[in-house]
């Protein structure tokens, strides 16, 4: 049975996952990037049954929500699946929060066990909460019990089968919290039927539908992310393709080239630094090896551009590109891990157009991709071939997008939750009676479908002369200019011009004044002293600027001496900027860019 077969007969995960393990008992379906023991789909299909068993044993009944704290790893995927398949509700929990953010998720879920690590046991000891198990996948401790022990306790008359050919499609998958830029997270509801329905579009797309098959995903994302979840765990149970967990991402630029995924999800912040990294290819030295580089990627810049504007490629200029895609480009982007990727593509957050062209160039179809937790990931996309830089591509399967009067786009399809978990006013004000949901954004849609992102409906910037800005766009034309920056913060509303607040990413800061070989213990509050990186900063600032409009661009610019993380009282866990807070906490540090400022013509 093809996997689109299988989609369109499940009732539920379960049966999904099921149907693939008919299909597939002798693939790999999951590894670690470090090593480790692989998993065969036949393999994991009987781990899962043995858990599911131990939960029951433990108390686990359909309906029920358990908590998953976990790293990226082949047991998040063991557990999740195997509370699926009892017909409770598995949920995540960022790595990052604090005791009190758990205890207020526990609280919201209701759930009487918790699954985890040794590290994070005094997190969820703190969090308080009527917990009735807690279970460890790695090193036992006290007061709790291993994953083993469940495993073993898994073996006695519970009956699996019917356990989970009970499970339908209004029964509730996960839950999503919302990490918000404001206020506490809200928990999304999504049944079966939702995130089958994501599935279909997803694999309706042909990009997608070719990466799976070709069968290497990577799970490298928070899981209490709605796209890590897509992506790197329901998108195998449809297809049979091979997850690949990666515990730290901050290791991914390095892993991915042994991984060599053939579909991979980035965020813009990793596109940024794999971009990084090719400029700095193309700019090292004055030898052949760079202008060569040069030379192919302009090849392919030119190619792209006829290709999107509708015109024909010369035969002198196909056979330059045939040339450079043998000698260079195939190999640069099988030196970042890219060379197999059917369907590479970034979302969470926009990104800026001249990362995408650069992409492109270089034979990498980057496809820019629109969803939020309320819709199970479901959206619009760009379609490899028919990319358009600065949009999020045309609507999925079965969803429709349209623009309300004030500008804010409404989404409305198949794949949307039920609700906010406790909280019907919530609800009320997300989801209209007409099924509508308000996605707070701001965008428009062209006469060819593409859906343009222009903002969040609530941070636009509308500056002293009444002039509307989006933050968003200034923003990712500094972090696109600059790698040496991880966050930047646009500021101007109500004022005379634009500035911005900014952080360094360490270890870009680091290896620019290693290579320079300039004096530095590597702390970071010197480093955002350290002359040398305020000229490239103001540099990188400059060449952002030029591509600006003149209302737009960034007058001045201070490097704060600290590190913005996950969770942060600055950065939500999914490293969305808290625009209020941190308006709130660098006042000092706005108002002394703008003290004793005139008034420029506006």
């Amino acid at each position: 049975m093809h996997s689109q077969d299988a989609l369109r007969t499940a009732r539920s995960l379960p049966e999904l996952f099921q149907q693939t393990v008919r299909r597939h008992r002798d693939r790999v379906a999951l590894r670690r990037s470090d090593g480790g023991p692989v998993l065969t789909w036949g393999r994991y299909s009987e781990r899962v049954e043995r858990i599911a068993a131990g939960l029951a044993r433990l108390g686990v009944r359909h309906g029920d929500a358990v908590a998953l704290m976990l790293t990226n790893r082949p047991e998040f995927h063991l557990v999740d699946t195997a509370v699926l398949h009892l017909g409770a509700t598995p949920f995540s929990v960022y790595n990052t929060s604090a005791a009190g953010q758990v205890g207020r998720l526990f609280a919201n879920a209701g759930n009487r066990i918790v699954v985890t690590e040794k590290q994070y046991v005094p997190v969820i000891r703190a969090a308080g909460g009527a917990l009735d198990h807690m279970v460890c996948v790695d090193d036992c401790v006290e007061g709790t019990l291993s994953l083993d022990d469940v495993e073993a306790d898994g073996t006695g008359s519970f009956d699996f089968e019917a356990a989970w050919r009970a499970v339908g499609p209004g029964d509730l998958a996960t839950l999503i919290y919302t990490s918000g830029t404001t206020g506490a997270p809200k928990g999304v509801e999504l049944e079966h039927r939702a995130l089958l329905a994501s599935l279909r579009a997803g694999l309706a797309l042909e990009h997608i539908a070719a990466g799976s098959r070709a069968g290497r995903l990577v799970s490298y994302l928070p899981d209490a992310h709605v796209a890590n979840r897509y992506f790197g765990h329901y998108l195998a149970m449809a297809t049979g393709a091979s997850v690949t967990t990666v515990a730290d991402p901050k290791t991914m630029a390095h892993v991915l080239p042994a991984l060599r995924p053939t579909v991979f999800l980035g965020v813009p912040a990793f596109w940024y630094r794999l971009q990084g990294a090719v400029n700095g290819t193309l700019s090292d030295g004055s030898g052949l090896r760079s202008r060569l580089a040069a030379w192919a990627v302009s090849t392919g810049r030119a190619v792209t551009e006829r290709h999107r504007d509708g015109r024909p490629v010369p035969a002198a200029l196909a056979f330059r590109h045939a040339v450079a895609e043998r000698v260079v480009l195939r190999r640069l982007r099988a030196r970042i891990g890219l060379d197999r990727a059917v369907a590479a593509i970034t979302g969470s957050a926009p990104i800026n157009p001249d990362t995408v062209r650069l992409f492109l160039a270089l034979g990498v179809q980057l496809c820019e991709g629109w969803a939020m937790s309320e819709s199970a990931a479901g959206g619009s996309v760009n379609r490899p071939g028919e990319v358009r830089p600065g949009t999020v591509g045309r609507p999925m399967h079965d969803v429709e997008v349209r623009v309300a009067e004030d500008g804010e786009l409404l989404l409305r399809g198949p794949t949307l939750m039920r609700g906010y978990r406790g909280d019907q006013a919530q609800t009320a004000e997300a989801l209209d009676g007409e099924g509508w949901l308000r996605t707070g954004d701001v965008g428009n849609v062209d006469a060819d479908g593409y859906v343009t992102i222009l903002d969040r409906k609530k941070d636009l910037i509308i500056n002293a002369y009444g002039k509307n800005m989006s933050p968003a766009g200034i923003e990712n034309a500094v972090l696109a200019a600059c790698p040496l920056l991880s966050s930047v913060v646009a500021i101007g509303d109500r004022r005379p011009y634009v500035t911005a607040l900014a952080t360094l990413d360490p270890a870009a800061a680091r290896t620019f004044v290693q290579s320079r070989g300039l004096p530095g213990d590597g702390d970071i509050a010197r480093l955002a002293g350290s002359p040398e990186i305020r000229a490239e900063v103001d540099a990188c600032v400059e060449r952002a600027n030029a591509a600006l409009s003149r209302v737009e661009q960034i007058k001045y610019l201070r490097i704060l001496p600290t590190v913005w993380a996950p969770s942060s009282e600055e950065l939500t866990p999914t490293s969305k900027l808290r625009r209020r807070r941190i308006t709130e906490k660098y006042a000092g540090d706005i108002e002394e860019l703008y003290r004793n400022a005139s008034l420029p013509d506006g």
